[in-house]
């Protein structure tokens, strides 16, 4: 499972590199990268982003 966002929902509040504990969240200009080799699937991003953006792919 890797942590997805779903661009159209995004805010780019910047809640989510934030809390990433292994920093496989990248807030760039126009979108939200996750690298999946460091995600570990904590739901840290999950939880704290406002709109929904942030999921787990299973």
């Amino acid at each position: 499972m890797v942590a997805i966002n779903d661009r159209e929902k995004c805010c780019y509040c910047a809640g989510c590199p934030i809390v990433c504990p292994v920093g496989a969240i990248e807030l760039l200009e126009t979108k939200i990268v996750v690298d999946k080799e460091k995600c570990i699937n904590c739901m840290a991003c999950v939880k704290i982003c406002p709109v929904g953006a942030m999921s787990i792919e299973k």
